[in-house]
């Protein structure tokens, strides 16, 4: 099934950390602390495995407001989102202002598509390399959106700050791939615009279905 909550933390960055390397469990991180009317929150952002040829890609782009509704217009808190197009969820794959074309599933539409506006390359990296393509939007003060589920344990806190689809069948992650559920990073720049951040691991697919297991590849 896919994840049991999934939504979004509006509110202001205080600061942010990185995890010790060696310290920290398996999974490394960039720690944000995001002051909302309950509290002082911590989001996690998977930024790479330590402990795995798991490697990591990411993007790093600007978008306006209007395209982020109405998630951009939420007050601050966090909020649960439908995991459906147009309640303010992200998908990489489908949103209008982030879909790699290849997700589409139209051959045609999606060559015609990227002659018209071409696709977005990810980054490939280590963990290093992606915390410092993330920090230079991380401004202390910004506005700030964190897409992804709130901790487990009830703490005030949100995790599964990346792609959450596309998990090969086998892994621990296949049963947590869904559609419209995918985590991201967006501070809100003075002009408006939002500086955002998506990540997402190698091992998971360019391409999904309607539940977000990979498509099978195609010759």
């Amino acid at each position: 099934m896919p994840l049991d909550e999934y939504g979004v933390l509006s509110g202001t960055l205080h600061r942010h950390f990185r995890d010790q390397p060696d310290t920290q469990g398996r999974w490394f991180h960039v720690n944000l602390e995001v002051d909302a009317p309950a509290g002082r929150y911590r989001c996690a952002v998977d930024v790479d495995s330590k402990q795995s040829t798991t490697g990591v890609r990411w993007q790093v782009r600007t978008l306006a407001a209007s395209v982020l509704e109405p998630a951009s217009d939420l007050p601050p808190g966090y909020h649960h989102l439908a995991r459906t197009s147009g309640s303010g969820a992200i998908d990489y794959l489908r949103h209008p202002a982030l879909r790699n074309r290849t997700g589409c599933g139209i051959a045609w539409l999606a060559a015609l598509l990227d002659r018209l506006s071409p696709p977005r390359p990810w980054v490939s990296g280590s963990y290093a390399e992606a915390s410092d393509a993330l920090e230079p939007i991380l401004v202390p003060g910004r506005p700030i959106l964190v897409f992804g589920e709130p901790f487990d344990d009830g703490g005030l806190g949100m995790h599964d700050v990346h792609q959450n689809q596309g998990d090969p069948y086998g892994t621990q992650w296949w049963d947590d791939n869904g559609i419209w559920q995918d985590g991201a990073t967006m501070t809100r720049r003075p002009d408006g615009q939002y500086d955002v951040f998506l990540s997402r691991f190698s091992t998971q697919a360019d391409a999904t279905g309607p539940e977000g297991h990979p498509l099978p590849a195609t010759p």
